[in-house]
């Protein structure tokens, strides 16, 4: 392997065994119950869950994405990523989405649906409705994560994408499986601080580069070709490289995305971290610290992105012969379809001997000696692949023997997302269709080994369709705002609205996924606005429809829904329920819960900015960054931190101040 020696094949061998032996090892206790296996037996603290709750979003596709962004737009790239990529969504799940779950006692969010639309037909609808979701949702997560991580690895190793993906699929599958959500939380503790380090390490290295060379700013001009790159602030119109246009008005952007992630955020929560929380007040810790350490992402990006800048510099000061490039290659090997695009270039870099001589040599002529490495580089359109400027900095500026430490930390990132996802869905096919309906007697054995087998069958079709898709930001685009749109309003409508049923969900649910899916397959040139617009319109209507099509739910259900959950929202008809003490502390805690939201918003925003300005030197805008984290913490203090129940409120009534007073 010409780009790795001896010291960094061990590195990356040895951490893969690690993770197989922490598989091993938690095998036994994870065996123990469903419980055990798909939630830690509720008995994981916190900290832990928190920190494995930064693994599950910080994902090595992802971070190839918003880093691709930020290297086009520099620190506004954040606000591009309003539409998944900032996470924005856990400022709802900290405040009140995850202690809504976790009151429920349910393992998964299918379990849940019967706990909110009852165990009749419409329950029964609801639960089946949101496992084929999830695993929906699910196979398309996984296929775009192996699609980067098969984009990353290539570029280091002598196989082509699906290869390198099939190596790091069956690893992650070896460990999820043996060992549940022990594993899951255990490695990812493992694999996060690896990243941490990969943080640390690679901002050092940016910020040497950046006090030794010239100007940033004149540098990324040239590059990019943006002269607004160095602003903090979303423009009416910025400059956007080929194939990027779309992102061109990135004011409107913005504001779109951001009022998507309001409607989205409105209904997430259903996750394992959540329901196996061991009370409310620490799913609102374990929710604030992983947003805190997501922090660490955006210096590990930037960082990337800021030696991204010289590198392009340095190895392509005339950029015009990456289109040169592009033609070579098309006018010698014919036409070829963007999804086969990195699968080509990987095979005339490690392969160049099945290529003829004329192309060889007309690559070496354009891009000199090191052709192989540069070539990597060169996007379907004829300039550099913004997607691919995260192993390129790897490759080129990482000296060998580190650059497997570096490489470890961008796997532990993909498989800590691929775990998580595998993990939960399993969990949703095995407690809520194989021991539910087809094997109600099932020993704990049998219903572990039948998990094992869903997830095979789960992995092998995201891989399939991981390598029909054009690149990694086609695919986030289409599950972010077309598949998500097909989902959030029946999420959000069970929380908020009494009438609301289960044949309501289901039939808002699978409209919107098949809405999804058709756009898809017929219509894959749509804008990502126009998915999103289009299939929440389709899934609001089939919702409102399907829900008058049935009768309300039981009122025996919804009155232990409401006096065990007590959202806020339209409940009217029982809200008689509660006595006066407790009425009065329910409107006190949704008073806390509703005004905290602004400081949440602030403080998710400026920890993820903050950190970029820094790196690159705009210290006036990290200055004024860092005083509105300072004010966004101030009132979440005053508003959410300060009202957070005692630690053992579940041995009281939760809304009894008296008996049961918030968290000092």
């Amino acid at each position: 392997m010409k780009y790795l020696n001896f010291l960094d094949c061990a590195i990356i061998a040895t951490y893969f065994l690690t993770l197989i032996c922490i598989g091993r090892y938690l095998k036994k206790r994870a065996s123990a119950s469903l419980s055990d296996y798909f939630l830690g037996g509720r008995r994981i603290p916190w900290w832990l869950l928190g920190i494995s709750g930064m693994a599950s979003w910080v994902d090595m596709t992802g971070t190839m994405i918003i880093t691709s962004f930020l290297f086009m737009l520099g620190p506004r790239g954040l606000f591009v990523e309003f539409r998944g990529g900032a996470g924005l969504v856990l400022i709802f799940i900290l405040l009140w989405l995850g202690k809504w779950h976790r009151r429920s006692g349910c393992m998964t969010g299918a379990e849940w649906m019967t706990f909110r639309f009852g165990e009749g037909f419409g329950g029964n609808f609801a639960k089946m409705a949101s496992v084929v979701a999830t695993i929906i949702f699910t196979i398309g997560m996984l296929a775009y994560a192996f699609v980067g991580a098969g984009l990353f690895l290539s570029m280091f190793l002598p196989f082509p994408p699906w290869v390198c993906s099939l190596v790091l699929l069956i690893v992650t599958m070896i460990y999820t499986m043996e060992a549940g959500f022990y594993g899951v939380v255990i490695a990812d503790v493992f694999q996060m601080s690896i990243v941490i380090f990969a943080a640390i390490f690679v901002t050092i290295m940016a910020i040497s580069k950046t006090s030794a060379g010239s100007g940033l700013s004149a540098i990324v001009t040239q590059v990019t070709g943006n002269a607004e790159w160095m602003n903090s602030t979303p423009t009416w119109h910025t400059t956007m490289p080929k194939g990027y246009e779309a992102y061109s008005g990135l004011m409107v952007i913005t504001l779109f995305y951001l009022a998507k992630t309001v409607i989205q955020g409105l209904g997430q929560g259903a996750e394992p971290k959540f329901f196996g929380a061991r009370n409310d007040r620490e799913c609102g810790l374990l929710s604030f610290l992983f947003g805190n350490l997501m922090a660490m992402r955006w210096f590990l990006m930037m960082g990337f992105v800021v030696l991204g800048m010289y590198l392009i510099k340095d190895i392509f000061p005339d950029q015009t012969v990456l289109a040169q490039a592009t033609s070579l290659i098309k006018q010698h090997v014919g036409a070829v379809e963007q999804p086969r695009w990195a699968a080509l270039l990987c095979e005339i870099m490690n392969h160049p001997d099945r290529f003829s001589q004329t192309l060889i040599s007309g690559l070496q002529n354009l891009l000199g000696a090191d052709w192989s490495q540069k070539l990597s580089l060169l996007g379907y359109g004829g300039t550099f692949d913004p997607e691919r400027i995260l192993p390129a900095v790897i490759l080129f500026y990482i000296p060998m023997g580190v650059r497997g430490l570096l490489l470890v930390a961008l796997l532990a990132a993909a498989m800590g997302m691929m775990n998580s996802f595998i993990n939960m869905t399993t969990g949703f096919f095995t407690n809520d269709i194989y021991r539910n309906y087809l094997r109600p007697k099932a020993a704990n054995r049998e219903l572990i080994f039948a998990s094992y087998g869903f997830a095979i069958v789960l992995v092998s079709i995201s891989f399939l369709l991981a390598y029909t898709t054009r690149n990694i930001n086609d695919i986030w685009g289409w599950l972010m705002m077309g598949l998500s749109g097909g989902l959030i309003v029946p999420s959000a409508l069970r929380f908020y609205w009494w009438r609301f049923n289960g044949v309501g969900f289901a039939v808002g649910t699978c409209t919107g996924i098949t809405a999804a899916v058709l756009q898809r397959f017929l219509f894959k040139e749509m804008p990502e606005w126009q998915q999103f617009v289009f299939i929440t319109a389709i899934g609001l209507i089939a919702s409102v429809v399907g829900t008058y099509f049935a009768p309300a739910t039981d009122s025996k259900v919804l009155e232990k829904f409401y006096l065990k959950t007590r959202p806020f929202g339209f409940w009217g008809p029982y809200k008689h329920l509660l006595n006066p003490r407790q009425l009065t502390a329910t409107k006190r805690e949704h008073f806390y819960d509703i005004i905290s939201l602004p400081f949440a918003f602030g403080w998710q925003v400026t920890v993820l900015l903050a950190p970029m300005l820094l790196i690159i030197g705009a210290y006036k805008s990290f200055f004024i960054t860092l005083s509105l984290l300072a004010i966004s913490l101030t009132g979440m203090y005053l508003f959410w931190y300060r009202h957070l129940p005692a630690e053992n409120y579940e041995s009281c009534d939760l809304y009894d101040k008296e008996v049961c007073p918030p968290g000092k």
